[in-house]
């Protein structure tokens, strides 16, 4: 049975969507048989893996508003082991045609539920908001890994998202779970990198992954390329950093 993880925080800029795309791809380099879904209407997780945004004929919207089926939106083998699911802009008029739906919070979960086991991961990339859509994928979702920068407001990021996953498990979700938080653009050289990240791991005291994300010229490149970073710099150290978490993903649902 595959596992399904959303990428969520409602902070922008924390390497949500670089790290969607470069675990995905990652794993998929282990051997893993993966599935992106793009939920975020800017569709960078989209353009990252290669695909061009505007000129995929059936994205997450064409799937969600009932207009084709999921099999319809898989792009397959955009990396060996990797397919994708695309997102364009006019996911962002989803927001309102799906206030019509009765089922408006649980649509993504119906979708999934028929592939989840032709999967071992689908990783769910969210809006940095929390919309419906977000609450679609985490609806849909088994556990969240929450990216979070090395910088002043993280702990205040992470509380907010602590609170909404704990009210869509109230709610909506009942068996969702933080996966685990995962510190991204580290920079070793200041002192608040250091503080942030002692900060977290006395505030959580678990659900925190070793590996930490540095800053990086190439995967802040990559993107640009319509790579993953395993791919545009395989021996750089972002590379190297998100092949070890995609390691500690696989290992952490071992131990589950």
């Amino acid at each position: 049975m595959g596992r399904i993880i959303a990428i969520a925080n409602q902070k922008g800029g924390v390497g949500k969507t670089t790290t969607a795309i470069n675990l995905s791809a990652c794993l998929a380099e282990a051997g893993q048989k993966v599935l992106t879904v793009d939920m975020d209407p800017q569709g960078n997780a989209t353009s990252g893996l290669g695909l061009e945004k505007g000129y995929v004929e059936n994205t997450v919207y064409q799937m969600l508003i009932g207009e084709c089926e999921l099999e319809e939106c898989i792009q397959s083998s955009v990396q060996e082991n990797l397919d994708v699911i695309a997102s364009d802009v006019n996911l962002a008029g989803a927001e309102i045609e799906l206030l019509e739906f009765d089922d408006k919070e649980t649509i993504l979960r119906g979708c999934l539920r028929h592939i989840k086991e032709q999967y071992d991961f689908i990783i769910i990339d969210c809006p940095p908001s929390l919309s419906i859509l977000t609450i679609n994928a985490m609806t849909a979702a088994d556990t969240v890994i929450v990216p979070i920068q090395c910088e002043y407001y993280a702990l205040e990021g992470l509380s907010q998202v602590l609170r909404n996953i704990n009210l869509i498990k109230k709610k909506l979700n009942p068996s969702l779970e933080l996966e685990g938080v995962v510190f991204t653009m580290y920079d070793a050289r200041t002192n608040l990198s250091l503080e942030v990240v002692e900060n977290v791991k006395a505030y959580l005291k678990e659900n925190i992954y070793k590996t930490i994300i540095p800053r990086n010229v190439r995967l802040a490149e990559a993107p640009s390329y319509g790579m993953p970073i395993n791919l545009y710099a395989s021996r750089s150290a972002g590379a190297e950093s998100y092949r070890l978490l995609a390691a500690e993903v696989i290992g952490r649902g071992k131990e589950a």
